[in-house]
């Protein structure tokens, strides 16, 4: 008689990839657009700013003179709960025009999380859909466990990287000071599919990133070395590092020795 306990069990019927046919697919994500008060002819702004970080955010938050135009919506995310008026706190994307409404100075305050998979849709639609831009500058950050060396979290610091067509302008957009992000770091998320269109497009693009990811001294950092040299004419709140010193980066479990 047959051990039915060590005997080799005959093989299915069906595939491994035939199993999934009586699963109804996911219907598909609805794609994101870009929503403004007026259907106006397309935006072709000289300089495009796009803040992802938080310390570039709360920078721009404390503008004295900026004007909302419009918003970027990604269906897959939930506007419940945020305010009226903007807010740090509120889940958005909003649009804003830093030139009296003129349209020449642009800027995308990016306060909610893309997803990896549609970092591309929404990098196509901000430098290649209703926005055409001139130049871009992306405001970011840099994760330790992506950086080729140890950075340290009492000293603020800033790279950059940039593309081809601005590398080969002779304006400057930007510090031109700041050192290139090192060799062997990494970069991912929204500032680099950004980055990657802009490349692609031949448009002058510069990416900022900056550590450490929260606190004050990282606000006085891009507030005294990358926007000085865009002569955007903006008054900013002179104690904004100082109200977002208190804010401090968790620990992260990647900061080790492991990872340098």
């Amino acid at each position: 008689m047959e051990d039915v306990l060590t005997e080799i069990p005959p093989p299915s019927r069906f595939f491994q990839e035939d199993l999934n046919n009586f699963t109804p697919p996911s219907p598909p994500i609805p794609s994101p657009f870009l929503v403004f008060p007026t259907t106006a002819a397309d935006l072709r702004p000289s300089l495009l700013i796009i803040a992802i970080s938080s310390p570039s955010l709360h920078l721009f938050h404390t503008a004295a003179s900026k004007t909302l135009i419009g918003a970027l919506i990604l269906p897959e995310t939930s506007f419940a709960g945020n305010t009226v008026l903007p807010s740090l706190k509120d889940t958005s994307c909003h649009v804003y025009s830093l030139d009296g409404g003129k349209n020449q100075t642009l800027l995308v305050s990016v306060q909610l999380p893309v997803a990896a998979d549609r970092c591309h849709a929404v990098a196509k639609l901000l430098v290649a859909g209703q926005i055409l831009p001139e130049r871009v500058l992306i405001l970011d950050s840099v994760q330790n466990r992506n950086f080729r060396g140890k950075l340290s979290r009492d000293e603020a610091a800033a790279f950059k990287l940039e593309t081809t067509a601005e590398r080969r302008s002779k304006s400057v957009l930007g510090d031109s000071s700041l050192e290139y992000l090192p060799s062997a770091s990494v970069v991912d998320g929204l500032g680099a599919a950004v980055l990657a269109r802009c490349e692609m497009s031949k448009i002058k693009a510069v990416l900022c990133v900056a550590w450490p990811e929260f606190g004050g001294d990282v606000v006085e950092l891009i507030k005294s070395r990358v926007l000085p040299a865009l002569d955007l004419g903006l008054s900013f709140n002179a104690d904004a590092g100082d109200d977002y010193g208190g804010l401090k980066q968790d620990k992260d479990p990647f900061d080790s020795d492991l990872y340098t």
